[in-house]
């Protein structure tokens, strides 16, 4: 039994927002069937290197969990397969500009008219209202235009955009967050809805407590490196043998680490006894405690904090966290088989429920993987009537 056993799940998704999203339904146990274009697929199976024996990594780190079907949807011979696909599916998933959906006779409205239980998530840069809706949205474009580059970055260099597409990422989430709500909603409603989630929207809600910082004093927001903006020390150091990251998130812990490090003085330094004290004086607070750790090993600092209770840990590369036991016992890195690939690598879901876990039950799939099976048995298509599509480009 799974979260979302027995729920169809019609995917229209394509790059990274909608497919991250559909994912995570696809890992709470929802069937995901991933329409794509004949001969070309999802954009991001051409992304690379690298690739696998032929298939893009990026795809496949965003992709399990999902049937491949390949249909053209601007042929006319196509609706009578999304017609029947659309009488099964609980949930239909989009990310093309606003309207592009309608001009193909699949828009919300003309679904909702014929399925009214169907729960419709729009996925879009700038949202289906407004008077940016038409423009496209990129993950880097939205990193900027939401402020999110404005105060990433070193503070006397120029803003940086985040090593992942953040945007791109937590838009999935707030979409499938969005899409199980829908769900709960229609069970006590018994009708579906429209979802309406907007790449501008989702990074402008990431800001949290530096937009909470701008309502209250007006005042922009700045870069500050790996600083905290209203806490300290809560930054990066460096140790004799390499950076780690030390975050002290109140005066009990300042003090602890204060008598970890024999370091006892700056505790009673009235310049450092409480957070807001030390944030005016962070410059000589970070002199102090350059000059404790740097003839130290890291290792040896964050075994003496940790055993403090300091939050602290060493900046690690990819390689390094991927390797962690943790990760291990916590079973997020797992091997699928994969019908071209072989046995590929993914990482294993974080949702972890204890009735209902999720799962990763099959690889991301090779381009029209299941077409045959899928128009067979959901769409009760003979073979003949599979072979004529095919001939004709529609599959």
């Amino acid at each position: 039994m799974t979260p979302l056993n027995d729920v169809f799940v019609l995917d229209f998704t394509r790059v990274l927002s909608g497919p991250y999203c559909t994912m995570l339904l696809g890992d709470l146990g929802a069937r995901v069937v991933k329409v794509e274009q004949p001969g070309r697929g999802d954009d991001t199976r051409a992304w690379g290197p690298p690739f696998v024996e032929g298939e893009s990594a990026y795809f496949l780190s965003i992709n399990r969990n999902k049937e491949s079907l390949t249909l053209d949807l601007k042929h006319p011979a196509a609706r009578r397969v999304v017609d029947a696909l659309l009488a099964r599916a609980d949930v239909v998933v989009e990310n093309f500009r606003p309207g592009t959906m309608e001009r193909l006779g699949l828009g919300y409205d003309a679904v909702a008219a014929r399925h009214p239980r169907v729960v419709y998530c729009s996925i879009s840069g700038f949202g289906q209202t407004g008077p940016r809706r038409a423009e496209a949205g990129y993950d880097a474009v939205m990193q900027g235009e939401g402020g999110l580059m404005s105060i990433t970055g070193p503070a006397d260099g120029e803003p940086f955009r985040l090593g992942v597409a953040i945007a791109d990422i937590a838009t999935g989430m707030f979409a499938a967050q969005a899409v199980l709500a829908a769900l709960l909603a229609r069970e006590r409603t018994g009708r579906g809805q429209r979802v309406d989630i907007a790449m501008l929207d989702t990074v402008a809600a990431l800001l949290t407590y530096q937009a909470g910082s701008f309502f209250a004093t007006g005042e922009t927001p700045r870069r500050m490196g790996n600083r905290h903006p209203a806490i300290a020390p809560y930054e990066t150091f460096e140790a004799g043998d390499g950076p780690f990251v030390l975050a002290v998130g109140n005066d009990d812990q300042f003090r602890r680490m204060c008598d970890a490090l024999r370091i006892a003085t700056l505790a009673s330094d009235e310049r450092f006894s409480t957070n807001p004290a030390r944030v005016r004086h962070r410059d000589a607070l970070k002199s102090a405690l350059d000059a404790a750790f740097t003839a130290r090993p890291r290792a040896e600092i964050i075994a003496t904090l940790t055993q403090a209770g300091v939050p602290c840990g060493a900046v690690r590369d990819v390689a390094e966290t991927l390797g962690d036991p943790q990760l291990t016992a916590r079973e997020m890195i797992a091997t699928l088989p994969h019908a071209v690939a072989g046995s590929v690598q993914v990482l294993g879901t974080p949702l972890k429920l204890s009735d209902t876990p999720a799962s990763l039950r099959s690889a991301p799939p090779a381009l029209g993987q299941h077409t045959d099976r899928i128009l067979q048995n959901d769409c009760g298509l003979s073979e003949r009537e599979i072979d004529e599509l095919k001939s004709r480009g529609v599959v």
